[in-house]
């Protein structure tokens, strides 16, 4: 069994940590380690010179105060002249979490939505995926922005919306990757047994920690097992099915 975590934050563990992860896995085939901001941007490259197992995705989180003129067009030119050592864009969207907890006005989020836009603009002229933060009603908002732009290799990682949302997503052949909370979480599994097996990733998040049977543990791509077997049973295939589609699919969707 191959495994791919396609979506994690591999610059918020320390080295040592890194390097035990791999050391002890070697059915872990890569690890895509998406970005926060240029901060961020710059350990993932170093990451990946560091482990070549690591491949870094360049972007700018939305849960956090919108960058100013100048760090953007840092963060820009900084991607633009790592553009080629970069196997996708993101982790960019939008401000879902911020905008309910009331940290986001209208105009502000208006920004949100052009910054995104950037980045998606970007991503279609370097011929590179997109990772996206775009959950319940900032997911249709997002999906204007791909069809307007006419782009399908957008991956809505952790994605929760609901089903007319979630159709249009199918149809449009977006993926979604699915974290550990499948083991635990109804409305995943739920999300998982509707949409088509070819069209979904697996990732943890990490650091980010999960509860139910991962209650207390540091969250590590090892977990993405458990989350196999879970999709196995609920899409009622073998284990090995599952996660030889799993793993077809992550090395499609960033050209592995």
């Amino acid at each position: 069994m191959k495994i791919i975590d396609a979506h994690i934050h591999l610059d918020r563990y320390e080295d040592k940590e890194i390097e035990s992860m791999l050391k002890s896995a070697d059915w872990l085939e890569a690890l895509v380690s998406v970005s926060f901001d240029l901060h961020s941007c710059k350990r993932n490259l170093q990451l990946n010179k560091t482990f070549s197992k690591v491949k870094p995705a360049f972007g700018f989180h939305p849960e956090q105060p919108l960058p100013n003129e100048f760090e953007l067009t840092k963060l820009i030119e900084w991607m633009t002249q790592h553009k080629e050592e970069m196997i996708a864009v993101g982790e960019v969207g939008l401000p879902y979490y911020l905008r309910k907890d009331g940290k986001v006005s209208a105009r502000q989020y208006g920004q949100y939505l052009e910054l995104l836009e950037t980045f998606l603009v970007l991503a279609k002229k370097w011929e590179k995926p997109i990772i996206l933060h775009a959950v319940y009603d900032d997911a249709p908002v997002v999906c204007d922005l791909l069809e307007k732009h006419n782009m399908t290799k957008a991956l809505f990682h952790w994605f929760k919306g609901d089903q007319k949302t979630t159709s249009r997503m199918m149809t449009n052949g977006y993926s979604i990757s699915v974290t550990p909370e499948i083991l635990y979480k109804e409305k995943i599994q739920q999300l998982a047994k509707s949409y088509p097996l070819e069209q979904i990733m697996l990732e943890t998040d990490g650091p980010w920690p999960f509860e139910g049977p991962f209650t207390g543990i540091k969250t590590h791509p090892n977990m993405i097992k458990y989350s196999i077997s879970t999709l196995a049973k609920i899409k009622k295939q073998s284990e090995k099915e599952v996660s030889e589609q799993i793993y077809k699919n992550t090395r499609v969707f960033y050209r592995l």
